[in-house]
């Protein structure tokens, strides 16, 4: 789905700007603060190396009532010790008072390069100026702040009606590379105006990042910083969503989610394709989602998808190696539906031919059923490119 233009949720204002974290000047902080009041609900990686700023996140008594963000990018104050935990306290207790807010009423996120110590002053220095430059439309710029080796932004909105009136959701993320997540992507962040109890907020963002984030792969490492948040303030006017209302918002969440997690994996630091994997008649669906893990972190896998190669020796032979159950008389494929093997042989050549045009297109699905039984799963993964390999040999120079 293209980015919107603009991206206003009732209640929330945000600003980004240049602190000079980048050696580039491009912008690297951001803030987005509601007006209101909020619910919210906070996924952190299971990264045991976890950055700073999570591992700050994790110690915080209540996640329920955070009022909105600051982020930075170009330096992921991760692995810098005491020095990186008291450099969160300093920034989130500079943006609160700058902010007019109570202590600790802001998550904290940072990403960039690891292991070099957070300049605490540059940002301090900044959050002033930031603070006057708070603007409804300011999400978009907010989004364009966090981003480090992203090609594009990661931004959405979805709206929809309930109790008679409109509810938004406005969300912005970055990620291209060291993407594996084990519980949502680098960084994402969803704004809205409804109103939930807390415990439907932690449900619906569990739910909505188990069906995207923890669903995508581009090279098979799960960062140390990655975080994804919901903030409710209820500035639509409306109680608490319930029933039908609470499960179409739940559905608009899932649905914003999936198109932020499709939009990193067609980043993917130099990818040229996304693919579907999906397994079928696993033993369970812990087999199936340990199969689809391996296809999706096959590095041959990967080269064959980018050079366009129907290659389905590489996926057959990963499955076998998945460490789950497999009997290569019973396993079918197909690529971009065509139906390439059958009880573990190739059933007829002149599928290739027909799937060979396919899988040059920019997506396209693999379907592997292995007959065993009930279980399945699914990812989406891009593709190895040279790129890739150019873009991450030389990442802090």
């Amino acid at each position: 789905m293209k980015s919107p233009e603009e991206i206003i949720v009732p209640g929330f204002r945000a600003a980004g700007t240049a602190c000079g974290i980048k050696r580039s000047g491009k912008p690297d902080l951001a803030v987005v603060v509601s007006d209101l009041p909020c619910v919210s609900a906070v996924v952190l990686t299971r990264n045991k190396v976890a950055a700073a700023p999570v591992a700050w996140a994790r110690s915080l008594r209540d996640r329920s009532g955070l009022r909105g963000v600051l982020v930075n990018s170009g330096n992921a104050n991760a692995c810098t010790g005491a020095a990186g935990a008291a450099a969160v306290r300093e920034t989130s207790r500079a943006a609160c008072a700058a902010l007019g807010l109570p202590g600790n009423a802001l998550l904290v996120g940072s990403t960039g390069v690891i292991g070099v110590p957070l300049p605490v002053g540059k940002i301090v220095a900044a959050l002033p100026g930031l603070a006057r430059r708070l603007s409804p439309e300011g999400i978009v710029e907010a989004g364009e702040a966090i981003r480090t080796t992203d090609a594009f932004p990661k931004r959405g909105v979805r709206r929809l009606r309930a109790g008679g009136r409109t509810v938004t959701l406005g969300g912005i993320a970055k990620g291209a590379g060291m993407i594996a997540p084990n519980m949502g992507t680098m960084l994402a962040y969803i704004f809205t105006d409804a109103a939930l109890a807390p415990a439907d907020a932690r449900r619906a963002l569990r739910e909505g990042t188990d069906a995207s984030f923890n669903r995508i792969v581009v090279d098979g490492d799960t960062s140390t910083n990655d975080t994804a948040a919901l903030f409710a303030n209820g500035a639509c006017g409306l109680p608490a969503l319930k029933g039908s209302d609470l499960a179409a918002f739940r559905e608009a969440l899932r649905s914003l989610l999936l198109d932020l997690a499709l939009m990193i994996v067609r980043d993917g630091e130099g990818a040229t394709r996304v693919v579907r994997i999906a397994v079928t008649g696993a033993r369970n669906d812990a087999q199936a989602e340990k199969a689809v893990r391996a296809v999706a972190t096959s590095p041959l896998v990967k080269t064959a998808v980018h050079g366009a190669d129907l290659n389905w020796g590489r996926v057959i032979a990963v499955l076998g190696r998945a460490g789950i159950d497999v009997d290569p008389s019973r396993i079918e494929m197909r690529f971009a539906g065509e139906l390439l093997l059958r009880r573990g042989m190739r059933p007829d050549p002149a599928a290739e031919r027909r799937a060979a045009p396919r899988i040059r297109r920019d997506a396209y699905g693999i379907d592997a059923d292995l007959g065993l039984g009930k279980g399945s799963a699914h990812a989406y993964f891009s593709d190895l490119s040279v790129e890739y390999v150019k873009l991450n040999s030389g990442y802090r120079s």
